[in-house]
């Protein structure tokens, strides 16, 4: 038996951990290259992730539900060959024998490196990295004895109790303590080798006392351990449930905490008649370019702020504080905001201001069904210079949106209603509707924000400007 371990990789750009979803095999079920073997959603959306070698599942070391860091092996597999018979995966987590002599295979990744999906990176593990084996030299025995008093208890944190009185965590489970305001000393760990994971933590600031569910104090695989733990993670009674704050609502709930308290927010309204705009979509839904492509309101709003875009392009801009500059950019990463089953989450149609009206539909079309699947990837949701956000579909007139981090404004587009309007001197029922945007002060003052506002109503309520303004 020869086994190969598959870790955690970082599916999207400095993510730290990801959920299990779901399992795709279970043990003894055969794998090829390239197999999408499990779901997991990072903090930025769900991504199936493929098993890069051949072989027999061995292991699935951690159950649905669980939240891994990256660099954890998640799933072992017996890729064949002639390897010692014995030597099961338990050990491998363990702390100071990390050289395992079943995983042979380790001198075919180099690198440290974990290959997953084309086009994403991945953090090299540097807490649960084995020692390397020399070329040539299969004797085990001696490489196991080597590294096991090099590396220290206090290093690695997989050590047998706590070093010098410090509890054993890790630096996420650290964070999660000290904003829940829980003091690790006193939480009792059910991890491997006495370490403390999220599971104990959020079982230490349930109301309800949880020692019952930590009774079965485990000392060996890391996959026994996880199950238990899970279980505190909802807890609910006859007046409240309590949801853990984790994945896409808990990346949005920091990157709107951190907008909102970094970039001062300016938010200005207006209200216009959109009932030429409201025309034009019925007659483009009868033309035979658009033929097949969703036409709405919508993708009007969208083909308007493109324009005005061109006609102010420092709204197109981030600030970087860092460096202490303005960013402009001569392309639009137009993000939509969609409401999905997992949240809040804004992709982005790419350089959405070379399109032309039907690739817009198209590409609205798509990014909308891809959300709603919930198939959107990271890479979709990186990079956006711009944003709508539509709150006129649940009704709502208006609101005051915040930023996306790195862009300088947002446009709420509100409900779209049958008012009445004065409209040539007569008062007359009109399709009225109220634009809401938000910028950021830094970079973009009343004068922009209010031009940039006014050249979008104005292309809405005479929509011929899409034509002469463009």
């Amino acid at each position: 038996m020869t086994i190969r371990e598959f870790k955690m990789p970082d599916v999207g750009e400095g993510l730290t951990e990801a959920e299990i979803l779901k399992w795709y095999v279970q043990p003894g079920d055969t794998v090829t290259d390239g197999q999408v073997v499990i779901e997991v959603e990072t903090a930025k959306a769900a991504v199936e992730l493929p098993i890069p070698f051949d072989g027999t599942v061995h292991e699935l070391l951690f159950p649905e539900g669980t939240t891994v860091d990256v660099g954890q092996v998640i799933i072992s597999v017996d890729v064949g060959g002639g390897a010692e018979p014995e030597a099961p995966a338990a050990p491998a987590v363990a702390a100071a024998p990390v050289q395992e002599t079943v995983t042979e295979p380790e001198a075919a990744e180099p690198e440290g490196r974990q290959p997953v999906l084309v086009g994403y990176g991945v953090a090299a593990s540097s807490t649960k990295r084995r020692a390397r084996k020399v070329p040539g030299a299969p004797a085990p025995a001696v490489e196991v004895a080597a590294p096991a008093p090099v590396v220290p208890e206090q290093l690695n944190g997989h050590g047998h109790g706590p070093v010098a009185g410090r509890p054993l965590a890790k630096p996420p489970v650290r964070k999660l303590a000290k904003d829940l305001g829980v003091d690790l000393a006193t939480v009792t760990p059910t991890g491997p080798d006495g370490i403390i994971t999220r599971e104990d933590v959020h079982a230490a600031a349930a109301p309800a006392p949880a020692p019952a569910v930590e009774a079965p104090a485990p000392v060996a695989a890391p996959a026994p351990a996880a199950a238990p733990a899970a279980a505190p993670s909802v807890a609910s009674d006859a007046r409240e449930t309590r949801v853990p704050i984790k994945g896409v609502r808990k990346a949005t709930a920091a990157a709107m905490v951190g907008s909102a308290f970094t970039a001062p927010h300016v938010t200005e309204f207006v209200t216009f008649d959109i009932t030429r705009t409201m025309k034009l979509v019925e007659e483009l839904k009868s033309d035979k370019d658009m033929a097949g492509l969703r036409v709405n309101p919508l993708l009007l709003i969208a083909k308007a702020v493109l324009v005005a875009v061109k006609r102010n392009p420092e709204i197109n801009a981030a600030w970087d504080e860092a460096a202490q500059e303005i960013v402009l950019k001569h392309y639009v990463n137009l993000g939509i905001a969609a409401a999905t089953p997992r949240g809040l989450i804004v992709p982005n149609i790419k350089d959405a201001h070379a399109q032309t009206l039907p690739e817009l539909s198209q590409s609205l079309s798509e990014l909308v069904a891809t959300a709603r699947e919930g198939k959107t990837t990271p890479a979709a949701m990186q990079g956006g210079t711009f944003t709508i956000t539509n709150v006129g579909v649940f009704g709502v007139d208006t609101g005051t949106p915040i930023l996306n981090p790195g862009e300088s404004a947002i446009l709420a587009v509100g409900a779209i209603k049958l008012q009445p309007w004065v409209h040539k001197g007569k008062v007359k029922p009109r399709q009225v509707t109220t634009l809401a945007l938000s910028f950021d002060h830094r970079l973009v003052d009343g004068e922009l924000g209010s031009k940039f506002l006014a050249d979008v109503a104005a292309i809405l309520e005479n929509p011929k400007r899409l034509i002469t303004w463009a």
